[in-house]
């Protein structure tokens, strides 16, 4: 596995397509409506704001950190790679170049709030809508660098 910085003309389509797995797996409590709508916040919104560093395994991106100064806006890897590492790398990726990092994650999600504890996140705070509004409590969790 190879972590390179993302490149918008390259790999726009593969991490939305990343995305959509991830989130499919990680959020089903969302819906395929949401997450239609979401998908057009990732493309054109969040996307060009965030440093991404992908993950390529034979040439094939399998995974990408979103961050956002040191708050990781988003980290996805292809469900087909799951428990295989990629997610562990891209957050020490993050964390060697920012330090402490912050995340946050659906409470519902029980499989990342797992993940980000065996990495060292601990909770730092709940607020109980998302982004757009929908009642799916988010639990914010810091990584001391």
């Amino acid at each position: 596995m190879t972590i390179r910085p993302y490149d918008a003309v390259r790999d726009a389509d593969a991490c939305l397509a990343v995305w959509r797995a991830a989130s499919r797996s990680g959020h089903p409590f969302l819906g395929e409506t949401a997450l239609a709508a979401d998908a057009v916040l990732v493309r054109d919104v969040y996307l060009p704001k965030a440093e991404i560093a992908v993950a390529e395994e034979e040439g094939r991106l399998v995974g990408f950190v979103a961050l956002l100064d040191a708050v990781v806006g988003g980290l996805f890897v292809d469900p087909a790679h799951h428990g295989s590492g990629i997610g562990r790398a891209l957050v020490l990726h993050a964390a060697e170049r920012k330090g402490a990092l912050d995340v946050e994650v659906y409470e519902a999600n029980a499989g990342a709030r797992a993940f980000y504890a065996r990495l060292g996140f601990v909770e730092a705070g709940r607020r109980e809508t998302d982004d757009q509004g929908r009642p799916h409590p988010l639990l914010r969790l810091r990584r001391p660098g």
